[in-house]
């Protein structure tokens, strides 16, 4: 069973960075395609961004607008998530899923983390 582990978050002013991070515990990302998604109380979790086993592939948000960036470092088997420019509205909690399926920005991975909270405020 894959366990993943997101960190990284926190209070940032609007216009802050932070960088989020996503690893498996007792286990290995490498060969599995990664989601980062987030979620608001009372609103559906939605995909913020993806990346293929391959690397090849990435895939973000129309919300994200050039703001994120998804990038995997294979030998700490960690996949990254950094935020700049940072707005109210992408205050959330961010959850990491993993899946051997490539599932771009659907919700159908088969492995979830617990979440990180990421606050936006000034």
């Amino acid at each position: 069973q894959l366990q993943l582990v997101e960190s990284g978050g926190g209070l940032v002013q609007p216009g802050g960075s932070l960088r989020l991070s996503c690893a498996a515990s007792g286990g290995n990302l490498n060969g599995y395609n990664i989601g980062w998604f987030r979620q608001v109380p009372g609103r559906e979790r939605e995909g913020v961004s993806c990346i293929s086993t391959s690397n090849k592939y990435t895939k973000y948000g129309d919300f994200v607008q050039g703001r994120f960036t998804i990038s995997r470092d294979s030998a700490k088997s960690t996949v990254y998530l950094e935020m700049n420019s940072l707005k109210p509205e992408d205050t959330a909690v961010y959850y990491c899923a993993a899946d051997r399926d490539y599932a771009g920005l659907l919700r159908a991975y088969d492995y979830w983390g617990q979440g990180t909270q990421v606050t936006v405020s000034s």
